[in-house]
């Protein structure tokens, strides 16, 4: 549990499940996933987002198997279909900083850095463009 000094963390999920992970990555990318905007989507579109989170190929398939095994997402033929209706909300989900950044999704530089506060933890610096493509409204 968080704070026992095991290094794992416990949250509850939206199904009311508590989780645990070793990985603070785990955690996020399914925060990430649990906030998808679209009725389905492609495979390499959830990748495309999940590397917002991790580049690393055994992590992705992990944050992809717990959030099916969680019911967080539906996986069939390629396509993910997110089962929750929870959506990132611009007016309160997203933060704005100003400084030197470097985009986590393109890797351009940034004056302002656009961040989704998500409940496992802030994910970004995103540029105007990226965080419309991370949060699905473009």
């Amino acid at each position: 549990m968080a704070g026992d000094g095991s290094g794992t963390d416990a949250e509850s999920s939206s199904d009311g499940q508590r989780r645990e992970y070793d990985d603070d990555r785990v955690e996020l990318g399914l925060a990430l996933l649990e906030r998808l905007e679209h009725e389905s989507l492609p495979l390499p579109a959830v990748v495309d987002r999940i590397e917002t989170v991790t580049t690393d190929p055994t992590v992705t398939r992990t944050i992809l198997d717990e959030a099916e095994l969680h019911g967080i997402i539906d996986r069939e033929d390629g396509i993910i279909r997110p089962k929750s209706r929870q959506y990132v909300r611009f007016d309160s989900d997203v933060i704005t900083k100003e400084g030197e950044f470097t985009c986590k999704r393109c890797g351009s530089g940034l004056s302002t850095g656009y961040f989704v506060d998500l409940e496992a933890g802030e994910l970004g610096p995103f540029g105007s463009s990226c965080i419309r493509k991370v949060t699905g409204r473009e």
